[in-house]
């Protein structure tokens, strides 16, 4: 019931702005730059906009940035992963309402040489713990993204603050996650990734998956319609009926479907 109704306010004010009509057929999609570059949106948005004539353009950043974007009214949905700060975002008045779209996990990754011997354990926690302890090279994003919060998360909860070692074995690349693995490749360098990414990745050189499966590791994607009453250029009705057909049977069965080296990667998981 909340939902309809938050739903039938935001297109309410859709129409009163006359925004989202057919002379206006698109909508811009903050996105995490996983669902783009592990090929998911390229896979998806044919089959709604085939469907509905609306035109999807993607801007494809870490989330941080892509909720920066859309507190600024640049964009219409928000697609990211860091269930924290979206939620702010839908508290502080930013977002209409916040749904669960699908989740995957994240792995840690390092050199087949694996000097911090964490290779076959299920604990990122330890993991990092032995990272420090032998300061061997890790590589994070330093960038703000659902990843990246991520990381620094996990590192919290490891009692470590590996920024105290920034420049030497920790390095910040400031960079996505196909620029951060191709900078651990180089380097031999430890790095937490989204699988998606992982197993689009073709440059993996020396780097293999040394820690998953530790519940820690969940993540979590949201999708949010931005609140046309702060920013009345929102195209509304468009950008719900793509967040309807996202967390739909239509799409959340293409969700499922995605494939990558013939693995499912993302779980459709919207209620």
């Amino acid at each position: 019931m909340r939902r309809a109704i938050l739903r039938a306010a935001a297109l309410g004010l859709g129409m009163m702005a006359g925004i989202a009509t057919a002379e206006e057929p698109f909508i811009v999609v903050q996105s995490t730059t996983s669902t783009q570059n592990s090929g998911l949106l390229d896979y998806l948005l044919p089959g709604f906009e085939a469907e509905s004539g609306i035109d999807v353009r993607v801007v494809a950043v870490g989330t941080g940035q892509a909720i920066r974007n859309a507190v600024n009214g640049d964009g219409d949905v928000l697609l990211v992963h860091s269930k924290p700060a979206e939620e702010k975002f839908v508290a502080d008045g930013w977002g209409v309402e916040r749904l669960d779209l699908m989740y995957n996990d994240f792995v840690l990754v390092g050199p087949k040489s694996d000097p911090a011997s964490v290779k076959g354990g299920s604990d990122i926690l330890s993991a990092l713990s032995d990272i420090e302890a032998t300061e061997a090279v890790f590589a994070s994003r330093g960038d703000d993204s659902g990843t990246h919060k991520a990381e620094m998360g996990h590192w919290a909860d490891a009692g470590l603050d590996p920024t105290s070692a920034s420049g030497e074995w920790y390095r910040e690349t400031g960079s996505g996650m196909g620029a951060t693995l191709n900078i651990a490749s180089g380097m031999g360098a430890y790095t937490l990734t989204d699988r998606a990414t992982w197993l689009s990745f073709g440059n993996r050189g020396d780097l293999e998956i040394l820690v998953e499966g530790d519940p820690r590791l969940f993540n979590q994607y949201g999708v949010i319609l931005v609140n046309p009453e702060r920013h009345p250029k929102t195209r509304a009705n468009a950008g719900q009926r793509f967040i309807d057909w996202l967390t739909g049977p239509d799409g959340q069965a293409a969700i499922a479907d995605f494939r990558l080296d013939g693995q499912q990667v993302f779980f459709p998981n919207a209620q």
